[in-house]
């Protein structure tokens, strides 16, 4: 009987007064050990490719990274979103050149000829230094 008394005497009294609840209240809340994470591209591309070689290990998996199997679901959804928008961007045949837009095209167009008026000018001093060296006014 006296083992009855003891536990009986352990059990904490469920009834709470209004100086505890008033506690209570006053504390601020316990911060959740559990917080959001944020995978970075890389991981649930890792995540997603581990879970298409394994495919019987998808449940460990998950519970390692303790994630749900929905967002797995929506990880494999953006990733054949993406492989499908690159596929479809690559077009069999040859490579078209990019187009350089008017403005761009029309400054280079200005630019190439005032280097060719330049190479011109150039050139047209060195052949006559080259004609005063070679002796044209050499004192013969």
């Amino acid at each position: 009987m006296s083992q009855k008394k003891e536990s009986k005497e352990k059990v904490p009294n469920p009834v709470l007064s209004l100086e505890e609840i008033e506690k209570g209240k006053a504390l601020p809340p316990e911060p959740s050990s559990k917080r959001r994470r944020f995978l970075t591209a890389e991981k649930k591309f890792d995540l997603f490719v581990e879970s298409c070689r394994s495919p019987g290990r998808v449940g460990e998996i998950l519970r390692r990274e303790g994630l749900y199997h929905s967002d797995l679901a929506r990880i494999r959804a953006v990733v054949e979103e993406g492989a499908l928008a690159a596929l479809r961007s690559v077009r069999p045949g040859k490579r078209r050149k990019p187009s350089v837009p008017a403005e761009i095209h029309e400054a280079l167009l200005r630019e190439k000829e005032e280097v060719e008026k330049a190479l011109a000018s150039l050139a047209m001093e060195n052949q006559a230094l080259k004609k005063a060296w070679s002796g044209g006014s050499r004192g013969r």
